[in-house]
């Protein structure tokens, strides 16, 4: 549970119906570019856009191509709990491990509830290991994750750790140390420099798709000790984000944006917008101009 995770796409054919027939181009594509393992049906995934049938689908073809040595993370978290406790299920056998988010309408009203939530999921999830999926900012549930993680790891047999997306930093190292025995995800891609200091082992993001000779470059210069050259490449990776959020959102324009890395993930659903041919010339114009064009995953 080291190294980058992606973050995947939910590839999709031009009638915005789920394309599986991608994945495993979209899995060899990872594997090249040396992914540990993949997070699917998250954020980056639009799991909110998508009906349960449509992540099962999603589960399946990845199974198939687990043989590619990438470790296969489940997203099953829904605001229906039963909704979630069957995608649990139905990772049993396919899946390496389920992560859920909290439920955000409505949302648990303290460490408890949300402790109840989770440990109904893993259950269900039999011996798969379970990650709980923090991620405040969307929806708004935020609570101590050093409180959250010493009870659950007392009420849920199979809890594994935290998939931590919160631009936090004090609190993440309060988890790296307070729970050295948990797998603690970082999930902040704008903030990958900053987390290698505080004990970082694994990483799950959106850009870990397309900018993994990058990030691998920035570890190796933050190892050898040269810290400005670090913090010069994590720059690429904002200006990266900031410059695709500028067509809309990130979610749509980074998934438009594989198409020019030769994985075509097709079309976003709403609300995130689907990028023209023009609009990707002049976003990798911009990339090539500032050198970080080098840095792409291929």
């Amino acid at each position: 549970m080291k190294n980058l995770f992606a973050a995947t796409y939910a590839p999709m054919k031009d009638d915005w119906s789920i394309n599986p027939g991608m994945v495993g181009p979209y899995a060899d594509f990872l594997k090249r570019n040396k992914l540990s393992g993949v997070f699917i049906n998250g954020s980056t995934g639009d799991f909110v856009s998508l009906t349960t049938n449509e992540r099962t689908e999603l589960l399946e073809a990845w199974a198939d191509h687990k043989s590619n040595g990438l470790y296969l993370i489940n997203h099953v978290g829904s605001n229906s709990l039963k909704e979630a406790e069957i995608l649990a299920a139905s990772s049993v056998g396919r899946a390496d491990a389920v992560a859920a988010i909290a439920p955000f309408y409505f949302k648990p009203s303290n460490i408890q509830q949300l402790i109840d939530y989770c440990k109904s999921i893993a259950l269900k999830a039999k011996d798969l290991p379970f990650y709980y999926y923090h991620l405040p900012v969307l929806t708004g549930v935020n609570f101590p994750m050093l409180t959250f993680a010493e009870k659950a790891k007392e009420q849920i047999p199979n809890f594994a750790g935290i998939k931590f997306t919160e631009n936090n930093l004090v609190e993440f190292q309060k988890m790296s140390l307070g729970h050295p025995d948990l797998d603690i995800f970082f999930g902040v891609d704008e903030a990958f420099y900053s987390s290698l200091g505080l004990l970082a082992g694994g990483w799950v993001g959106s850009t870990y798709n397309h900018l993994s000779p990058l990030f691998y470059k920035i570890k190796e210069e933050f190892d050898k000790g040269n810290l400005q050259k670090a913090a010069q490449l994590q720059s690429f990776v904002v200006k990266f984000v900031e410059t695709l959020s500028s067509y809309g959102s990130f979610n749509g324009s980074g998934k438009s944006f594989m198409k020019k890395l030769g994985v075509d993930c097709g079309p976003s659903r709403y609300p995130h917008p689907t990028l023209k041919d023009s609009e990707i010339k002049n976003a990798f114009e911009t990339f090539e101009n500032i050198g970080l064009s080098e840095y792409f995953s291929s």
